[in-house]
C-alpha cells in the first residue's frame, strides 16, 4: 500500500509518499481502509521535533473509513463497517486524566496511508449524514473542542464564550458546538475574511485581534474564553472576563509562556484550566452530540496523499480556515 513516510530531516522536507509493507491487524485491532484523513497543528510539530535518528513513521491522527480487515477479540466490528478513528489511545475515562495523552501518528504509525491498524476500541460508527472528507476531519480537533468546552470549561445556555483566534480546526468546531448548546459566541481575529466568515457560521460578533477587546465588546464580559494562542493574545483576557469566569488553556501557537498578574486574576476569581485532547468517554459523547445537532465539520481544502507537502504548508502559513483533509488514491 502507498502511505505517507517521515524521514528524519526536520519539518515537511522529510516527507516521502512510498510504498510499504501491507500489514494485518493482531489481537483486539482493525484495520481501516482510509477514505479521508485530516491534518492538524499536531502533525507540524510532531514533524518539526524530530532530529534526525528516528526510524521512518506515517503521521496523521485523524481518519475515517472502512473496516477491511479485523484481528481475534475484536467481535463487536465488523468487515464493511463505516468507523470514524478515536485518535486517544488508552484514555478510556474522563476522569482519568493521563499525563501526557498517547495520540495516534507518533510514535505509532498513524492515518496518511492507504490503510492503517488501530486498536478495535479505537473505532466508532461514522455518522450516516456526515461525508468521508467530513469525517475524516472531524476526530482530534472536535474532541479537544468538546472537552474544553464542555467537560473542562462546562459551558451552559445563554453564557457567553469567546474563541480567540477563528479559523482553526477547534476553533470551528467550538463554534458550532457552543452555539448549538445556546451560548452566544464572539470570535477574533487579524483576518477580516475569516471574522466574516465566522459570522456566516453563526458566530454573534467578530471583532479585530490587533484592536482592544474591551472597547470592541462595549463592555459586556464573556463567561468562557477558550485559549489556545497563549502570550500574544493573553492581555486582552482579563479586560473581557466577568468575575468569576473561566480560561480554558488547550494550546500555544504564539509560545508556551505568559504571565499572569497574581492580584487582577485572585481578586475577580477567575479559574484557568489546562486540556488536551479527550477520552473515548468523550469521543462517545462528542459524536453523540454532533448527530443530534447535525454539525458540520468546516472543510477548508482537500488534497490528494500525494500533494500532502501542499496541504502542510498550507496549515503552516495559516492561509486555513477550518479543517485540510488527505485523500488517499483507490488502489486499482
Amino acid at each position: 500500500m502507498k502511505a505517507l513516510l517521515h524521514y528524519g530531516a526536520i519539518g515537511t522536507n522529510g516527507l516521502r509518499l512510498e510504498e510499504v509493507e501491507d500489514k494485518h491487524p493482531g489481537p483486539g485491532e482493525v484495520k481501516v481502509r482510509i477514505k479521508a484523513a485530516g491534518l492538524n497543528h499536531r502533525d507540524l510539530f510532531v514533524l518539526a521535533r524530530r532530529t534526525g535518528s528516528e526510524p521512518p513513521f506515517i503521521p496523521g491522527s485523524d481518519g475515517a473509513g472502512l473496516v477491511e480487515a479485523v484481528g481475534s477479540g475484536a467481535d463487536h466490528v465488523r468487515i464493511g463497517d463505516e468507523v470514524i478513528i478515536n485518535p486517544t489511545l488508552g484514555w478510556h475515562a474522563a476522569s482519568e486524566v493521563p499525563e501526557v495523552p498517547d495520540i495516534l501518528g507518533s510514535p505509532t504509525d498513524g492515518t496518511f496511508a492507504q490503510s492503517t491498524i488501530v486498536p478495535a476500541v479505537n473505532v466508532e460508527p461514522k455518522p450516516a449524514y456526515l461525508t468521508w472528507e467530513e469525517a475524516g476531519v472531524l476526530p482530534l480537533a472536535a474532541l479537544t473542542a468538546y472537552r474544553a468546552l464542555f467537560t473542562r470549561g462546562q459551558v451552559q445556555q445563554g453564557e457567553h464564550v469567546l474563541l480567540p483566534g477563528i479559523g482553526s480546526g477547534v476553533a470551528t468546531y467550538a463554534l458550532a458546538m457552543a452555539k448549538a448548546a445556546g451560548a452566544e459566541v464572539t470570535v477574533t481575529s487579524r483576518d477580516a475574511g475569516k471574522r466574516r466568515k465566522a459570522l456566516e457560521l453563526g458566530a454573534d460578533a467578530a471583532i479585530d485581534s490587533h484592536g482592544d477587546w474591551d472597547e470592541a465588546l462595549e463592555g459586556r464580559k464573556v463567561d468562557l474564553i477558550m485559549e489556545s494562542i497563549g502570550p500574544a493574545t493573553f492581555p486582552q483576557y482579563f479586560k473581557v472576563l466577568r468575575p468569576g469566569g473561566r480560561i480554558v488553556s488547550l494550546g500555544a501557537t504564539s509560545g508556551d509562556t505568559v504571565e499572569i498578574p497574581l492580584r487582577p486574576f485572585l481578586f475577580p476569581q477567575f479559574s484557568f484550566l489546562g486540556t488536551s485532547m479527550g477520552s473515548t468517554e468523550e469521543f462517545k459523547k462528542m459524536l453523540q452530540f454532533v448527530d443530534k445537532h447535525r454539525i458540520r465539520p468546516v472543510v477548508d481544502a482537500t488534497f490528494p496523499l500525494a500533494e500532502a507537502v501542499r496541504a502542510f504548508q498550507r496549515m503552516e502559513e495559516g492561509r486555513q480556515f477550518g479543517k485540510i483533509g488527505l485523500i488517499p488514491e483507490e488502489e486499482g
